[in-house]
């Protein structure tokens, strides 16, 4: 690209205003909407969902600050989501069992993958919770319904991925902390399974659904969901003592 249209691209960007950020990126709140709506009980309407995240898309518009870097496409992606997170939340609609069992398939995983040095496998967990196989496999399918995976669901944390765009700066000890957190998030992922690691690829950088995934590897949409969940309780297992 040559200076000259570097510099019309630039100004370009400038003089583009919030409403016609807003404009351009509207599909975008209706995208992620039905993205997230397959992993959430049918209670959530996804009317619901693109209301929150057009008023994460408005707060995006008027919040965006090219200087620092990032795509406004990027950054809007993160507020919308946030916001449709947070309205989720809002719903108290994930019963406490779910939650529990959750941290309890985690704390299996962990058990058995320090006692064997390898992948726990989907009975060797059931086992070491006392369940069925069948149990274990409805525990994970209902965590699926009940949480929506991102770096909250891995350290237990309530905040959304779109807190902290607002509050106060990091320090730099924080900064540093996040980084290296990331890192090891990174390094962990690398680790798992195959058909998890890919599960994980599929949904979150190639953005395709249940269903689809499913046609990929040949299973059902509630096979998927389980794959998904065991992917999250692995890692938030082998980060578990991050901090």
């Amino acid at each position: 690209m040559s200076a000259a249209t570097a510099l019309a691209t630039y100004e370009s960007m400038q003089m583009r205003s919030p409403d016609d950020l807003i404009e351009q990126h509207a599909p975008l709140v209706k995208r992620i909407a039905h993205h997230l709506l397959m992993r959430l009980p049918a209670s959530v309407q996804v009317d619901d969902l693109i209301q929150s995240g057009m008023i994460g898309l408005l707060e995006a518009a008027s919040k965006f600050d090219d200087s620092k870097g990032a795509s406004f496409e990027t950054y809007a992606g993160i507020r919308i989501r946030g916001a449709m997170l947070d309205e989720i939340r809002k719903g108290d609609w994930v019963p406490r069992s779910v939650h529990r069992n959750a941290r309890r398939v985690s704390e299996a995983i962990k058990a058995v993958e320090g006692r064997t040095g390898r992948d726990a496998h989907d009975k060797e967990v059931a086992d070491e919770m006392g369940v069925s196989l069948d149990d274990y496999n409805a525990m994970l399918q209902d965590a699926a319904g009940g949480r929506l995976f991102g770096f909250d669901d891995i350290t237990g944390a309530e905040d959304t991925l779109s807190e902290g765009f607002d509050g106060p700066r990091a320090g730099p000890f924080e900064e540093v902390a996040e980084g290296n957190f990331q890192e090891h998030l990174a390094e962990a992922i690398r680790t798992l399974p195959e058909r998890e690691r890919l599960v994980l690829a599929l949904y979150y950088d190639e953005e395709l659904n249940l269903k689809e995934i499913g046609a990929v590897l040949g299973v059902s949409e509630s096979r998927v969901c389980q794959i998904h969940s065991q992917a999250a309780a692995r890692l938030r297992g082998r980060l578990q003592d991050w901090h």
